[in-house]
């Protein structure tokens, strides 16, 4: 499959798109005032050990505090940060408050959340991903050639020993390494060797908390993690990051050099290729199908919820066929939604209620084969009676709407508001609270014009009433700097 990535520089900001087929399947966004930080490594500081939890928050540097769990720590020898063979112990026998810890994030901070933290470090390589402290070997699964997998299993073997590098250090063969061959590999093993060096130096020069390591720039980990054999080109709008990614190609993946192209088309080079387009209709809760059918997706704290409707697409005589159709192709578009917006955790997919069970059977596979091409970790259950998937697709940064966007200051992120109506029956009530226990001689009202508008409107006589019977007089008012739901009820 033709597959193309776009990379978009400003000063302040860094974009990564890849297309397939000329359709936008991912985007990755990175701002100069806050760099993602999963990958980093930090000599950290534990501030809090949380018996109760299994786990403990840990002080790294960064805006906020991070989370470590008892899964993701294994045992700690008297240095208090070397960590070698995993352990069934508690929290409390792994950690203790103000004990440095070396460790690196697992996944960004999101929402009110701080990063979540392992001190299972790795370090990666365009073939490889270091594990300096576990034995474990393991192969991509995308690599399905067992012939392959074996023979780069044993290439890795001589290779390290070839190098010298540690013998009880594991390893991941990354997908990029298919078919590669010893000298490229041992080219990322010395790399590997020369870094994770530059580590450990780092590890005994300074105080916790600090960084110990930084994970490439954007492009840089673009082509490392994205370059794959469908790739045809690479196109980068600025010329200094340009001549930087010809360098990182040349110094580690030589063969992706020639894909690099300069663009100067006449528009941006989101523009040109449709992806601003794209960006727009990812932000939106609604997205119309080709067929007039559409897809509405909500995303919240706990999970993101898939509504499936036909919507302007009614077939021509067998309904039956017709939601089918319409699944099928939702399965698809939905495939791609969850893609470009980065949706992760528990993903709950309402498919329209289908009656013939091999119906539910191929969207189920049309749905598995849409996802095959994610490169994050996915798994669905089957289609339920009432036509519902949950999905799981793992976690590691925030998702589009998370980077882009934020909560309404006037709704607070609820999506709704009280109708004037409602916020009239409140004031209603808070003057009867009021009038109990104070003397004074009156009540004024400050509220938002349109709410002041229905109370001396729609609502007068109700209010004629109240003051008969607080007897009181009240006074309304219009605060032009209130929202509708707020109100303040002030003696005078």
């Amino acid at each position: 499959m033709s597959e193309e990535l776009l990379v978009n520089v400003t000063p302040l900001e860094t974009r990564v798109a890849l297309l397939e087929q000329g359709v936008l399947q991912e985007l990755h966004i990175e701002r100069a005032a806050h760099r993602g930080i999963a990958g980093n490594i930090y000599l950290g500081k534990v501030v809090r050990v949380l018996p109760g939890m299994e786990a403990a928050f840990v002080e790294i540097g960064e805006a906020r505090t991070s989370f470590i769990h008892a899964n993701d720590i294994t045992a700690v020898d008297a240095n208090g940060w070397e960590i070698r063979s995993a352990s069934k112990r508690s929290i409390s026998e792994h950690l203790r408050e103000g004990q440095d810890l070396l460790v690196q994030v697992a996944k960004e901070p999101l929402g009110d959340k701080g990063a979540r933290l392992t001190t299972q470090l790795s370090v990666s390589s365009r073939y490889l991903v270091y594990l300096p402290r576990t034995s474990h070997t393991g192969v991509s699964q995308q690599i399905e050639d067992e012939e392959e997998r074996c023979r780069l299993r044993n290439l890795l073997q001589a290779s390290a020993a070839a190098v010298g590098m540690d013998a009880g250090a594991g390893f991941i063969i990354r997908t990029a390494a298919e078919g590669v061959a010893a000298a490229e590999l041992e080219a990322d093993l010395r790399f590997l060797q020369r870094l994770w060096g530059a580590v450990t130096k780092r590890v005994s020069a300074g105080p916790a908390p600090q960084r110990i390591y930084e994970d490439w720039p954007l492009p840089q980990r673009a082509i490392r993690d994205m370059a794959r054999s469908g790739l045809e080109k690479i196109r980068v709008d600025d010329a200094a990051t340009a001549a930087a990614l010809q360098q990182f190609c040349l110094d580690f993946v030589p063969e992706i050099a020639p894909l690099l192209e300069p663009y100067e088309g006449p528009l941006p080079l989101f523009e040109q290729y449709a992806v601003e387009a794209e960006i727009s209709q990812a932000l939106e809760r609604k997205v119309e199908l080709e067929s007039g059918a559409h897809l509405v997706i909500d995303q919240t704290e706990a999970m993101t919820t898939i509504d499936i409707n036909t919507g302007g697409f009614v077939g021509r005589s067998d309904p039956e066929e017709t939601i089918y159709k319409t699944n099928l192709e939702a399965a698809v578009a939905l495939a791609r939604q969850v893609r470009v917006r980065n949706l992760g955790g528990i993903i709950i997919i309402d498919f329209i209620d289908m009656r013939q069970s091999e119906h539910r059977q191929q969207v189920l596979l049309a749905l598995e084969k849409a996802m095959e091409g994610d490169t994050a970790r996915v798994a669905i259950t089957g289609v339920s009676e009432l036509g519902l998937v949950e999905m799981t697709r793992k976690r590691t940064r925030e998702s589009l709407g998370h980077v882009l966007c934020e909560p309404c200051p006037v709704c607070d992120g609820r999506g709704e508001m009280k109708s004037v109506e409602t916020v009239c029956y409140d004031i209603f009530r808070e003057i009867l609270r009021e009038a109990r226990g104070n003397k004074a001689g009156g009540l004024r009202v400050l509220a938002a014009m349109e709410v002041v508008d229905r109370l001396l409107d729609e609502e007068s006589t109700a209010m004629a009433e109240l003051e008969q019977f607080i007897g009181k007089t009240v006074q309304i008012r219009v605060e032009s700097v209130y929202r509708r739901e707020h109100f303040d009820i002030i003696p005078f």
